[in-house]
């Protein structure tokens, strides 16, 4: 079973960027769709931004501007580019998508373990 593995999270002072990687743990075809959520302590886990087929994205509202959420399908890796990082950004950041094995055979929200961004103020 393939997992979803998470990297480059850390700790960053306010205005910096972090670069987040999400990468797939053995082969399969794709991840797809795939998004980032993030759950600060004491609250809900909330989606922060999606990608679709035809690279189509959405984002929450709080990260609008400042987020880029991309892929590449060579390497089955998401990323989430975070600039200008607020202290209200401090959370565990989570991969979720839906792994594709090969057309028709898939296993759907798949999480990764989660890593932790800090921003100090």
């Amino acid at each position: 079973q393939v997992r979803l593995v998470e990297s480059g999270g850390g700790l960053v002072q306010a205005g910096g960027s972090l670069r987040l990687s999400c990468a797939a743990s053995g082969s399969i075809f794709r991840l797809d769709p795939a998004g980032w959520y993030r759950q600060a302590p004491g609250k809900q886990r909330e989606l922060v931004a999606s990608i679709f087929s035809g690279d189509i994205t959405n984002y929450a509202d709080s990260v609008k501007g400042r987020f880029t959420i991309s892929r590449n399908n060579a390497k089955n890796t998401v990323y989430l580019q975070m600039n200008s990082l607020k202290p209200e950004d401090t959370a565990v950041y989570y991969c979720n998508a839906r792994v594709v094995y090969a057309p028709g055979r898939y296993e759907n929200d798949v999480w990764g373990q989660g890593t932790q961004v800090t921003v100090s103020s």
